[in-house]
């Protein structure tokens, strides 16, 4: 049965957060920990880059598992990390996994010491598993687990109908255009560019972190 609490509860609440600090604060502020965040826009624009720069910065809170679903850890990926997103080997404590069953995914969540950051790139590859209502049932059984969904773009909305229910649920989106990620959602809001000068070629001048 659910329980409701007095609003002296309400106000005593106390809620885990990420201290962000320089431009990830300045747009995103102090993040809840333990919630899901969505990353979506078109093939090309930077999405698999920044959302790899973005698991660097949060592996300094907590280590992080990143799952490639769609890419696995090839050559192109591994590229994509090194070159490109320029992870550092000594910062940067992440752990890669390919594509992994969704009920796999659970005994690693369900282990006495799980992740608590997870990237699903790209949540295309876990439509079918996620599909008819286990998506919201999924990310509520992990209450303390921060979890981060790719997804790709068609129409200027996230493409399948489960990315789209993620994007209602998700309390932070970043939807990233032109080697930028536009941030909104529970947070101050603002943009990041993920490469300056490629940005800068793509929205002009005015775009600033």
């Amino acid at each position: 049965m659910a329980r409701a609490i007095s609003l002296k509860t309400l106000y005593e609440k106390r809620y885990e957060v990420y201290d962000f600090n320089g431009p990830w604060l300045d747009v995103l502020g102090n993040p809840e920990k333990g919630k899901v965040w969505l990353i979506y826009g078109d093939e090309k624009n930077g999405k698999t880059m920044f959302a790899l720069k973005l698991a660097e910065y949060l592996s300094q809170f907590e280590p992080v598992y990143y799952i490639s679903a769609e890419e696995g850890t090839g050559k192109s990926f591994q590229e994509n990390a090194m070159k490109r997103a320029k992870l550092d080997v000594k910062k940067a404590n992440i752990k890669f996994l390919e594509y992994t069953e969704l009920d796999e995914v659970e005994k690693i969540l369900s282990k006495r010491k799980p992740p608590k950051t997870m990237f699903f790139d790209n949540i295309t590859v876990y439509n079918d598993e996620l599909a008819y209502g286990r998506f919201r049932k999924f990310t509520m059984k992990y209450p303390k687990t921060t979890m981060v969904f790719i997804a790709h773009e068609e129409r200027g909305e996230p493409y399948t109908a489960t990315a789209k229910l993620c994007k209602r649920l998700a309390r932070y989106i970043l939807r990233v255009k032109g080697m930028t990620a536009f941030v909104s959602g529970s947070c101050p809001g603002g943009t990041i560019m993920i490469d300056e000068q490629s940005a800068q070629l793509c929205h002009g001048s005015q775009i600033k972190n």
